[in-house]
């Protein structure tokens, strides 16, 4: 039946209508095709899967950098422990002055090291070298860790709060955590000494703050932290495939004012000297506010530049350093931090 003129009207209204409301829609669609793009993410360092280390070291690098294996047969101890409940007991025993001989694999048990020693007889926290740990942790004074193996266990693998302290010959790779550290440390007269360290995963973080940041050592006051770290000697050691940077140093980042610098202190006076720097960030040593930074003799594989400095990171010194071929520049430093350096020109603006 055909439709009466009248209902041949509305339908034809209706049509128009339904056809001016999609042409609306068109345009507005090709409003908004129009305009810019959001911005691309920051760039972030592919996150690497670790295979799970099952061994230390057998032997010594060539170049004599990183632990030292295979190490002498411990001798002289004054408390030995064997498994977790007797090495926590000779941990607990320990005096000034004291060796504490630590053995055999404890991969389940996280060594802290607890109690001081003093200037003139530190306490001396020694394996063989095959001593297998899961993670070390020292917050005491005048503590000598020497000689133990951290595989695969939680980040910080090692962990360093006080002063006078020395972390030697000991390796730890592959925190289990994405992007975690290797080392972190706060205090004063710090030395990491002939140590092996790196294999991190991450993705090198991203501008809010999230994402992965791996570093083989990491130096931080962070907003709540009443210390800082100074007098941190970091020598002979070995940092392989990292994902961000082999060492950061980050000074406090909360204020400016002069009471809560004194509150507290200044990061500075830190020594990266004689190391091997291998990672898949931008750079091998970034340092942020942070004062009186050295850099000598060091040999850093393939990257995109080497060093950085920032906010007012003054004082530094670099020189000495061995850059394999590929690398863009050495430096980028930006012109807060420009006061007190010596060495290699810097590229210009922000690094």
């Amino acid at each position: 039946m055909n439709p009466t003129p009248r209902a041949a009207a509305r339908r034809s209204a209706s049509g128009a209508a339904v056809s001016a409301l999609l042409l609306a829609a068109a345009t507005a669609l090709a409003g908004g095709c129009s305009a810019a793009p959001p911005p691309a993410p920051t760039p972030r360092v592919p996150i690497v899967q670790i295979p799970t280390q099952t061994a230390g070291l057998a032997a010594t690098a060539p170049d004599g950098r990183g632990a030292v294996r295979p190490m002498p047969a411990l001798t002289g101890c004054a408390h030995t422990g064997t498994d977790p409940a007797s090495a926590q007991q000779a941990l607990v025993d320990a005096s000034p002055g004291d060796k504490v001989c630590i053995t055999g694999d404890l991969s389940g048990w996280r060594m802290r090291v607890l109690y001081s020693g003093t200037d003139q007889a530190p306490i001396r926290v020694v394996g063989d070298g095959e001593t297998r740990v899961g993670g070390i942790e020292v917050e005491a004074l005048n503590v000598v860790v020497d000689g133990f193996t951290v595989l695969n266990a939680q980040s910080p693998e090692i962990s360093i709060k006080g002063n006078n302290v020395t972390v030697s010959n000991t390796v730890a790779r592959n925190p289990i955590r994405p992007g975690s550290d290797n080392v972190q440390l706060a205090g004063d007269n710090i030395t990491l000494s002939h140590n092996t360290l790196g294999e991190g995963s991450g993705d090198g973080g991203n501008a809010s703050g999230n994402g992965a940041k791996a570093n083989c050592v990491d130096i931080f006051t962070d907003d709540n932290d009443a210390t800082a770290a100074n007098h941190v000697r970091i020598d002979g050691n070995r940092c392989e495939n990292t994902a961000l940077n082999c060492l950061r140093v980050m000074g406090d980042q909360a204020n400016d004012n002069a009471d809560d610098a004194a509150a507290k202190g200044r990061t500075a006076d830190i020594e990266f000297t004689n190391n091997y720097c291998q990672t898949r960030g931008d750079a091998g040593v970034f340092a942020d506010n942070a004062q009186n930074v050295s850099i000598i003799g060091n040999e850093v594989s393939t990257t995109d530049h080497a060093w950085t400095f920032r906010n007012r990171s003054t004082g530094a010194k670099i020189s000495g350093n061995t850059l394999a071929p590929g690398t863009k520049f050495e430096l980028a430093m930006d012109e807060s931090s420009h006061d007190g350096y010596t060495g290699p020109p810097a590229t210009t603006g922000a690094p």
